[in-house]
């Protein structure tokens, strides 16, 4: 249940991370309040994994996959330029979470 819970928490950040670009600054009411609403789903979920799941893990996980999914959603739907840097980047994020979970960090 706890990587469940986890899933929830890295696609409420997400949303809320893409709605910030969107939100120009805060001075567009709607992305404002998906901002703020998603970040607040995302550390309530995330608070939950914690009650099962190891925080090294988790937070690598969490802070991993968002990073590399709103990496991947700037380069497909805002315009950002796929790089060889963005994507060694991403491996090195992957890999790292790889590494974290395959070290004990259970």
């Amino acid at each position: 249940m706890g990587y469940l819970f986890l899933t929830g928490a890295i696609v409420a950040e997400v949303v809320a991370t893409t709605s910030m670009k969107y939100s120009e600054g805060f001075s567009r009411l709607w992305p404002s309040v998906l901002t703020a609403t998603g970040y607040v789903i995302a550390f309530a979920l995330l608070a939950q994994t914690l009650k099962t799941v190891p925080v090294g893990a988790a937070y690598a996980i969490w802070a991993g996959v968002g990073t590399a999914v709103i990496a991947a959603i700037g380069m497909l739907f805002l315009g950002e330029t796929l790089t060889a840097f963005k994507v060694a980047g991403i491996a090195m994020i992957i890999g790292g979470v790889v590494l974290l979970n395959l070290g004990g960090a259970h």
